[in-house]
């Protein structure tokens, strides 16, 4: 494993990056919002100084958590960057956070002050605000009526570099990152500079210098995030979408000129449902990143005439494994970067022999290249790094040549007549169905041993999913101990707040009423 000292504060910190590059290319377009203006790198250094200052006149020191409740856009964009300019931290919220879920990260955070579309902060009304005092909103001229004080954020005209205590260190914490909670509460990843550095502009090396990237997922994720800094750091320019829409996202390219972006979880799916058009290959687009990557990726390439590249990366690493173009094999995640080191172990942390799945573990040899930690939760810290390395709860394995196949999250595999069956690969043979939009393949308790297997599916727009045929047309497909014994069709899967998919609420649920099966299955239990 190749050993790096830490990197350069004006290398890697955001606030020295923006500087540099203002400096040297001012005029140089640093993002186009789809459908909006554009901003240079003057621009934006600007803007970015002038929103500082409305946060330091509101209290905001540096060091300090901010919390931001805004999508994608101008707003998110210069807030975000105007924190860290100051030395604050960065803490973003899903935008569909609503309820407890919203409430734990008010409590959690321990920010004092909050920025918000008015929309969305009318939602603290109903919950604990936690620690914040002060919220700010921006895009409006009234404010919503609140427990806290409630202010509109205006940035003063001109304003220049605000003062800093200190100078921002790479090993300074950058954000807190929340995760999913797809089974308790959000945890917030504590992140650095460098680890965000090294989760970005470090790990795309397809990337040059006339490339402009694609924003579509939300900023207020690790996945998108990443790309935005990624293209800071080099100078280059970003566009952005509001959001992602399957229908607006070939003309967002073209008319931004975007050569290559994200595509996550089922983007490329949903892209590639879509029906075919004379002008399929008709864009600027050269390149995509699809995670995970699945049986899309060599036919989004083929369809679209650009190259596929993959990545594996979590909130609380460092993009370790990458993979491209001219891939083809499912469940590639790819071959480790420099600075990274992984291995494939089992329940002992023991490493399993190649070819053999387990669980990966991961290290790096850069200093502050992973998590600084969980905020407020150093039993869950100690756990996740148990060992000395980075336990990532998902199941691996590595070929002979040294690259790394997901196989599916540990806690999803089935176990089915002896055999275990990997979820993803199952639901990555469904989806290639042209009636089924998303599908979960989910662990019902069978009344004989083991698991019998569930899949819970929905439809594309305008389309029916008979589970009959689906099961006909899947069996050739795959393995018989495969073949799932229940069928549900759904509208929508049950998701978290960063729309992750709830498989334990579905595994809670069992075999439900309106569940379909398959001649010959055993009943659920809990189905009655």
């Amino acid at each position: 494993m190749q050993t790096e000292p830490a990197l350069d504060r004006t290398r890697a910190v955001l606030r020295y990056m923006l500087e540099t590059h203002a400096a040297e290319r001012g005029d140089s377009p640093f993002v186009q919002f789809y459908g909006g203006e554009t901003w240079s790198y003057a621009d934006t250094l600007s803007r970015v100084h002038a929103r500082a200052a409305a946060l330091r006149a509101a209290g905001v020191r540096q060091g300090d958590p901010v919390l931001t409740f805004l999508g994608n856009g101008p707003d998110l964009l210069v807030t975000w960057f105007a924190i860290n300019t100051l030395g604050a931290v960065y803490v973003p919220m899903n935008t569909a956070l609503v309820g407890g879920a919203l409430a734990h990260i008010l409590r959690d955070a321990g920010a004092k002050v909050l920025v918000a579309r008015p929309d969305l902060a009318a939602r603290l009304a109903s919950v604990d605000c936690g620690t914040v005092e002060t919220v700010l909103i921006v895009e409006g001229d009234t404010v919503p009526e609140l427990p806290v004080r409630t202010a509109l954020l205006v940035d003063p005209e001109e304003a220049g570099p605000p003062p800093l205590d200190r100078p921002i260190e790479p090993w300074d914490t950058q954000a807190i990152m929340y995760t999913s909670g797809t089974t308790g509460a959000a945890k917030g990843v504590l992140s650095s500079y460098t680890q965000l550095y090294t989760m970005g502009p470090d790990a795309f090396d397809c990337v040059g210098p006339d490339d402009r990237c694609m924003i579509c997922g939300p900023i207020f994720h690790c996945g998108s995030t990443l790309y935005v800094y990624a293209m800071l750091a080099r100078g280059l320019s970003i566009a952005m979408m509001a959001e992602f829409k399957t229908d607006q996202f070939w003309p967002a390219v073209r008319e931004t000129g975007s050569t290559f972006g994200l595509l996550l979880g089922v983007m490329a799916a949903f892209l590639l449902k879509a029906p075919p058009a004379p002008d399929d290959r008709d864009h600027p687009l050269t390149h995509v990143f699809i995670v995970p990557f699945g049986e899309d990726g060599p036919a989004f390439a083929d369809r679209f005439g650009v190259d596929v590249y993959t990545v594996y990366n979590m909130t609380e690493i460092s993009s370790p494994l990458h993979a491209g173009p001219g891939i083809t094999a499912k469940g590639l995640a790819g071959r480790l970067r420099p600075w990274m080191e992984a291995r494939v172990v089992d329940q002992n942390d023991i490493e399993v022999p190649r070819g053999e799945t387990g669980e990966l573990v991961l290290r790096s040899s850069r200093p502050w290249a992973l998590m600084k930690g969980y905020l407020n939760r150093p039993e869950a810290t100690a756990e996740a790094m148990r060992n000395g390395w980075f336990h990532t709860g998902d199941s691996f394995r590595q070929d002979a040549d040294g690259s790394f196949y997901f196989v599916d999250r540990a806690k999803d595999v089935i176990r089915r007549r002896g055999e275990n069956i990997s979820s993803f690969a199952l639901e990555g043979e469904v989806l290639a169905h042209e009636d089924v939009r998303e599908c979960a393949a989910v662990a019902v308790p069978s009344e004989h041993t083991e698991d019998e297997v569930l899949i819970v599916v929905t439809p594309v727009a305008g389309r029916q999913i008979d589970p009959a045929a689906l099961i006909d047309w899947l069996e050739p497909r795959v393995p018989r101990f495969m073949v799932p014994g229940f069928v549900r069709v759904m509208e929508e899967l049950p998701k978290t707040a960063s729309g992750k998919v709830q498989k334990h609420v579905m595994r809670s649920q069992g075999v439900t009423g309106d569940t379909w099966r398959r001649a010959g299955r055993p009943r659920d239990r809990r189905s009655g």
